[in-house]
């Protein structure tokens, strides 16, 4: 091989030109064979004369966009090769799409050991919820009667045409003999009334008619994962495609073409779904990798299949086993989480909060989606995930040494061996989800593979021969447990694997928002009647739609709705079905434009955005302007009088809470924190309430919010709006200066703010304490109070918040405060002009330590009063697996952080950032990386938790927590209110069960969690537009994880995390190493002049770089290129 990676072509050895049938004792000249044809482009040529021929008899000569070159770049490397260090010149996409196939007859190639795995390679960090990401894997099955055979069926309407992979062994023969034989086998299979269903096997059969039938059967049985009657049959061949995997890759260059190939495999077998051949995702690890027949149906391997329709999914278990698997511990039930960068990756929580549970691959995953409640069966230990030595996930290189085989990392162990009770269906079903280059696809996979590339070597020694083995990795049935064997590893070296076999919940929406297409093949049945629906989300399957759903034009102009974003509801996938079917909702416009972007990312996360229904607003008071009459006056206290005052942001409307601090004589303070009393109009069990109950939550996009409740509500009747009387639930303490609680009251008020302040407002009057504020400089203030009475007030609060803060942290708090980025959008347009990262000051923690002792407060009230239907909030620990892998990190970058406990934690963090100008930035990037293994805090009812010590809140460090303080949009703080009222006698005693109640926390639970995401990617979405419109963008990042070809930093500037790949730059070389245990990056750039010497650059954590973003091909993809450094440096 030369140093790029490419295997250099040999001269023939002596005997070379003997026949094929001497081809096994006769490697290396069949080799060197072989690479000379691929060299001379013979090869290739040959392969697309069969697919031409194939495709014209197919019926598809009538497509004008089919590329007949197109099955033979659908390897690994799609993109660029000169750029990922391919040589053009030499470029076989066949040839280094298959690379990973083993050289016939060479038992003793060391890069066997890198065949019969799942994965070749794992480079994985955890995310913030736990799961584990990939940077970019690949994976490998060895598959078909003859590992040398190539299916190559992609365009050809689903039927598969086969060639010899570039390893095999190859005879030259002309292009005459090459179309004289195959005329004939055409001719004679033609009297027979049909070709052959599967033409895998016809193609097959001319290969081996032409190559040679004693080389394929030799080929063959080397391969031990096949039986002689599959070899002989070889009707099930193929190879594992990989396909790169990103989340929300939102409109893909040349649509239609990389759609096209995956799909037209599928849509001719029959005429409801497919049944294609290969598999590299649908294979569970509870079957094997080939299908190995009964005896009896052995027979019918080469007949016909037309019209026979094989079951791909196991079908669901009945509730009652699932339940008596549950109770026995037999099963395990968890919320499903996808991994948006490698969507055949899925992972539940292990129940003992160690290491996630792996669930791989589609046909394992069963049909479920991201986010639903699932009950998985555990696979045999002999099936499990074998990791790298130090027991993390962690994506990084493991260059030490380990009792666990190296070739074995990062892999699953070979299912000659794994005898679980899942067939591995006959289909591939990688097609059922998106083809599209994802966030950093491409390019990286091409990396990726050259590195391979240079890693395999043709070992012919001594050793190699005597061994007669083809790879450390491989198992035999024959041989027993091997020292790799996961039955012998230790624990620490293994993740369990699961399939799924119960859909407990679909918490999925079964929406998507995507794009539409025709299908390949006009001819087809199912082309009258369907179309392809592509979803913009990897995670969601392809989906069958009706044509009648789809525009009118469409079909007679396909190409004008390739841009269009469609909303499609997926509504059934059957057990036989490799696509799911459903239905198309409606088109929402251009893809990357602001609000038909915005309207797919709320429809998918379920948002229910609709206006309110009549039903709904004939709950509110019809009187307008609504007055507060004198019988609910006589029940409150009347507050109306006192120096009462909002502090939100400038541009809120819905203002749910207030303040007010009055001097008492005795030198102490009484604090108020007042919130609008939103159950008073939103009464249980009626419609208002019933739509409040189901959306659970106000959503907020960058643009605009979409309120829980109508804006008559949130706007006018129980906005704390100033000069109006208004209706709350008070928490007024007595407090000393120092902050100690000496009294405290709950009850029921009316009041009338004085002043709506900003946050602006009142960090100037905590930054100037000397000077009182003009009338000029602030809103309109009520007369009755002065401005220097409001602020005198506001600095009372500021000064015992202060003590407050300090306190909560000193008993063990810990607050991981991430960067927001906010946006200045243009007034008409509604474009961002402008972004910035906010900015959290003392103004904002004033009103924050308020609301937490509120919310404190009011936990302790309710729980006293109604121990067993108490709506608390509670924050579970870290997740055990990830923390540790956190602290392993720590200890290999050098931190010293102590985690025993939130407390000490937050002390480590506040004393490591240093005191330079960039102790910010590293701040930051530890606040992330602190932030992943942090679980999120759920609502729950205290009776459905038998130990009190599981209603700790982790982050605050107190026993009980709650929501009180916003009731207009969380309708969790509704409940609160429901409860507190009744625990002052002002209401009836609350009838609701514990169960009723839990179900409610887990409603609100799931809306919170789809609200946050929203909110991320609605920002995502407009700073993206914001890099397409006003890109290039400069500025420094902070690098925050490093691997061996790439690395992650923080862009300081706007707040946003990127991954800078190695092979997208100008250099020389790079290279990964240890230094001690911290991973390390050395760049060498490409000089700039000819005299020039090149630059070196060391990439470590927390090197401070200088990067650009900018837009890529997509309208809402953008990337991050490294500046070249200056030589000064």
């Amino acid at each position: 091989m030369d140093q790029l990676g490419h295997v250099r072509s040999a001269a023939p050895a002596q005997g070379a030109k003997e026949g094929l049938s001497k081809a096994a004792a006769s490697q290396k000249s069949a080799y060197a064979r072989l690479v000379q044809k691929h060299h001379s482009g013979r090869f290739q040529s040959y392969l697309n004369h069969i697919a031409q021929k194939m495709q014209l008899e197919e019926g598809f000569s009538n497509d004008p966009s089919l590329d007949l070159d197109l099955p033979l770049r659908r390897g690994l490397v799609k993109d660029n090769p000169v750029r990922n260090g391919i040589n053009m010149h030499s470029y076989s996409p066949v040839r280094t799409s298959h690379l990973e196939q083993p050289l016939p007859g060479f038992e003793n190639d060391k890069t066997q050991s890198a065949l019969n795995r799942c994965s070749l390679k794992k480079n994985a960090i955890v995310s913030q919820g736990g799961d584990l990401e990939v940077e970019e894997d690949y994976y490998v099955y060895q598959r078909g009667a003859a590992s040398g055979l190539l299916n190559v069926s992609d365009s050809l309407g689903g039927r598969a045409s086969t060639s010899l992979r570039h390893r095999g062994a190859l005879q030259k023969s002309s292009g005459s003999d090459e179309r004289e034989e195959e005329d004939m086998w055409r001719k004679k299979h033609k009297k027979r009334g049909r070709y052959p269903a599967n033409t895998d096997t016809a193609a097959g059969h001319l290969l081996t008619e032409q190559f040679g039938e004693d080389v394929l059967a030799v080929n063959a049985r080397k391969n031990n994962h096949l039986s002689p009657g599959r070899a002989q049959g070889a009707e099930k061949r193929g190879f594992a495609r990989t396909r790169n995997n990103s989340e929300s890759a939102r409109t893909p260059q040349n649509f239609d073409r990389k759609r096209q190939l995956s799909e037209s495999q599928t849509e001719t077998m029959n005429n409801s779904d497919s049944r294609i051949n290969p598999r590299q995702l649908g294979t569970p690890r509870g079957g094997s990798f080939t299908t190995v027949p009964a005896s009896g149906d052995r027979k019918n391997l080469n007949k016909p299949t037309r019209g026979r329709k094989k079951s791909i999914f196991e079908a669901y278990a009945s509730k009652e086993d699932v339940s008596a698997g549950l109770k026995r511990g037999e099963l395990i039930q968890g919320p499903l989480r996808i991994n948006p960068k490698k969507y055949h990756e899925a992972f539940i929580p292990s129940p003992d909060g160690n290491r996630d549970i792996f669930i791989d691959g589609v046909v394992a995953r069963n049909r479920a989606l991201n986010g639903d409640i699932v009950v998985v069966k555990l696979l045999p230990r002999d099936q499990w995930k074998v990791i790298k030595p130090d027991g993390s996930d962690k994506e990084t290189e493991v260059t030490h040494e380990s009792d666990v085989p190296e070739d074995m990392l990062g892999t699953c162990i070979p299912q000659e061996t794994a005898k679980g009770d899942a067939q591995s269906p006959d289909v591939i079903i990688e097609a059922q989800f998106d083809d599209n280059d994802a966030e950093h696809g491409q390019d990286h996979l091409q990396d990726m593979l050259t590195d391979d590339i240079k890693k395999l070597s043709l070992d012919t020694g001594e050793k190699g021969k005597a061994a007669g083995v083809t790879g450390v990795h491989r198992i035999k049935q024959d041989d027993g447990p091997k020292a790799n064997d996961p039955r012998l590893l230790p624990d620490e070296f293994l993740q369990r694997t699961a399939k799924v076999v119960y859909i407990l919940e679909k918490k999925h929406s079964r929406a998507a928002t995507g794009f539409i297409k025709l299908l390949a093949d006009r001819n087809s049945e199912l082309f009258k009647r369907c179309a392809m629906f592509s979803p913009v989300d990897h995670r969601v399957p392809r989906v069958y739609v009706p044509l009648a759903d789809c525009p009118p034009d469409f079909v007679s102009k396909p190409e004008a709705y390739s841009q269009v974003l469609f909303i499609c509801r997926i509504v059934d996938w059957k057990e036989d079905s490799n696509f799911a079917s459903g239905q198309l909702c409606k088109s929402l416009g251009q893809a990357g434009e602001i609000e038909p972007e915005s309207e797919g990312i709320l429809t998918e996360y379920g948002v229910d955005f609709s206006d309110f229904s009549p039903e709904v607003l004939d709950c509110l008071p019809q009187n307008l302007p609504w007055v507060i009459s004198p019988g609910e006056l006589a029940k409150r206290r009347d507050l109306r009088k006192e120096c009462i005052f909002t502090i939100d942001p400038s541009t809120a409307r819905d203002l749910d809470d207030a303040l007010s601090c009055k001097q008492l004589p005795d030198g102490n303070l009484e604090v108020g924190v007042h919130i609008a009393d939103v159950s008073y109009f939103v009464l249980e069990e009626t419609a208002l309430d019933k739509v409040a109950s189901e959306r659970a939550t106000s959503v907020y996009l960058v643009q605009k919010v979409i309120p829980m409740l109508p804006r008559l509500l949130c706007e006018e009747l129980c906005s704390l709006n100033p000069m109006q009387d208004r209706l709350t639930f008070s928490v007024i303490w007595k407090l000393t200066p120092e902050g100690k609680i000496l009294d405290e009251w709950f009850g029921r008020t009316v009041i009338c703010s004085c002043v709506k302040l900003s946050y602006d407002h009142a960090q100037r009057m905590i930054d100037s304490p000397g000077k009182v504020l003009a009338p000029e400089e602030l809103p309109p203030v009520a007369p009755q109070h002065s401005i220097a009475e409001i602020q005198e007030a506001v600095l009372n609060l500021h000064r015992v918040a202060q003590r407050l803060r300090k306190q909560r942290f000193t008993e063990g708090a810990l607050h991981l405060d991430q960067m927001k980025l906010s946006f200045a959008l243009d007034q008409e347009s509604g474009m961002p002009q402008g972004c910035y990262i906010y900015q959290y000051r003392d103004s904002n923690r004033l009103v924050e330590e308020f609301m937490l002792l509120a919310n404190m407060a009011v936990a302790h009230q309710i729980y006293r009063s109604f121990p067993e239907q108490a709506f608390l909030r509670r924050h579970p620990p870290p997740q055990t697996k990830l923390l540790k892998d956190l602290m392993d990190f720590c200890n290999q970058v050098g931190l010293e952080i102590d985690f025993s406990s939130a407390g000490t934690l937050h002390q480590s963090l506040s004393e490591t950032f240093g005191a330079d100008k960039y102790s910010r930035a590293r701040k930051e990037v530890l606040t992330y990386m602190f932030s992943r293994p942090m679980q999120m805090a759920l609502y729950f009812c205290t009776g459905v938790l038998d130990d009190e010590s599981l209603f700790h809140h982790y982050a605050l460090n107190v026993p009980f927590y709650t929501h009180f303080t916003s009731p207009i949009r969380r309708y969790a703080d509704i409940v609160v209110h429901r409860l507190l009222s009744a625990s002052l006698g002002a209401r009836s005693p609350i009838t609701m069960e514990k169960e009723a109640i839990q179900k409610q926390a887990d409603h609100c639970n799931d809306r919170k969690m789809a609200s946050k995401r929203v909110q991320e990617l609605s920002a995502d979405l407009f700073f993206s537009v914001f890099v397409r419109e006003c890109g290039p963008l400069e500025s420094e990042a902070m690098v925050m994880g490093v691997l061996s070809k790439a690395f992650d930093v923080l862009v300081l500037k706007f707040g946003v995390q990127k991954r800078i790949y190695c092979n997208a730059l100008p250099l020389v070389d790079f290279r990964f190493q240890k230094a001690g245990k911290k991973p390390e990056l050395t760049l060498l750039w490409e000089p700039e002049e000819l005299e020039e010497e090149s630059v070196p650059q060391v990439i470590t954590i927390f090197t401070l770089v200088e990067v650009v973003l900018t837009a890529d091909g997509g309208p809402l993809k953008y990337s991050a290129l490294l500046k070249r450094p200056s030589l000064d440096k």
